[in-house]
């Protein structure tokens, strides 16, 4: 198998995977998953479309992750994960589609309006 590449988006964050076949090795950024993502809770959101296949050891992944947060960047390399596995496998496609891991979640910050302190919060208003 060649590596495969694939692309995934949240909020500002952009998760750029390649994957391989190996022993079930993530390296983030040049770091190792748990040092990336100290949290568990993080780590189980990236892992999430290799165990729901039972392919965690199968493949190695090698991710660039850049901008947004970390919940955004663990939830981007999981949409990431999720297209890379439908580009070795179309039949996983119904599966991992029915858990939600193929859907692009396109909320983002609204932007900040001039004559008003956020985006929707406006300054107090005085009656007198």
């Amino acid at each position: 198998m060649e590596v495969i590449n694939a692309l995934g988006r949240r909020k500002s964050a952009v998760a750029r995977i390649y994957m391989s076949e190996g022993t079930g090795k993530i390296t983030i950024n040049k770091k190792d998953l748990t040092e990336y993502f100290p949290s568990p809770i993080l780590q189980y959101v990236v892992k999430q479309p290799l165990e729901l296949l039972g392919v965690a050891e199968k493949y190695d992944l090698k991710v660039n992750l850049d901008g947004g947060g970390f919940t955004g960047q663990s939830q981007a390399l999981r949409l990431a994960i999720a297209r890379a596995l439908v580009k070795i496998n179309a039949e996983d496609k119904k599966a991992l589609k029915s858990q939600g891991f193929l859907t692009r979640d396109s909320r983002a910050v609204e932007r900040k309006k001039p004559g008003q302190p956020k985006a929707r919060r406006r300054f107090q208003f005085s009656k007198r």
